[in-house]
């Protein structure tokens, strides 16, 4: 299982492949992240499917809300990290 610290990363490394000209060095984790960025849900589409396709994490449509700020994400997927 990875470190929260390196979860966080990967998390935010595929936010930087989806919008690349978003500057999340100032990410609050406890904000949702499609208020600070400029996220639709086509892009919270393409989050779930990279963590599908680079980590083979399956996240239920049910689960989606789960994700809504990085400390959400990082809380809910650190233990689906191998």
């Amino acid at each position: 299982m990875l470190e929260t610290e390196q979860v966080k990363k990967e998390i935010i490394n595929i936010i930087a492949d989806i919008a690349p000209d978003e500057n999340l060095d100032s990410l609050d984790g406890a904000k949702s992240l499609r208020d600070q960025l400029d996220l639709d849900s086509m892009d919270f589409l393409d989050i779930v499917m990279e963590l599908r396709k680079r980590h083979q994490i399956e996240v239920p449509q049910e689960d989606y809300p789960k994700l809504a700020t990085l400390d959400g994400c990082v809380e809910y997927l650190s233990p689906k990290f191998q």
